[in-house]
């Protein structure tokens, strides 16, 4: 079997180690979508010492910014994010799951406070961090992030 090589990046970020088979949800919730001018690349059941196998993300010329880290920790809590500068690896952040998620999922909860017409952003404090679990703070609801973000 010939092995299919990707090529490195000038500048960008590259999301390591997602678990096999998140890596489309990972670009979900970064509302990256086949629009837009820059070039990503989806790497879905690579080989790993570590886990068997995992994911792996690329996308060019974009840097996420912390409160996009936040939403990966929802889904790929021990990923891995390598922002590159000319090639090389400029920085290297692990996610982290917040103790409070704001504004970036809804409440299952139909009749939650959240989903209605008031002002107020759906709020979710963290209730186990491996497997991730969220509760709802208004009605306590309980909400798996990976089923969250389908």
């Amino acid at each position: 079997m010939r092995d299919l090589k990707v090529t490195p990046i000038r500048n960008g970020t590259v999301i390591d180690h997602i678990p096999s088979g998140m890596a489309l949800k990972v670009l979900k919730v970064l509302g990256i979508s086949g629009e837009g001018t820059s070039t990503v690349s989806v790497l879905m059941h690579v080989a790993s010492k570590q886990r068997g196998t995992k994911d792996i993300v690329k996308i060019e010329d974009r840097e996420l910014l912390p409160k996009e880290l936040n939403k990966i920790a929802l889904i790929a809590p021990e990923a891995t994010i390598n922002i590159i500068r000319n090639y090389n690896v400029a920085e290297k952040h692990t996610v982290a799951l917040p103790e409070r998620v704001v504004g970036i999922l809804k409440c299952e909860n139909p009749n939650c406070i959240s989903n209605f017409k008031e002002p107020v952003k759906p709020r979710f404090r963290v209730a186990s961090r491996s497997p991730p679990r969220l509760r709802c703070v208004y009605c306590d609801r309980p909400l798996e992030p990976e089923a969250a973000t389908t």
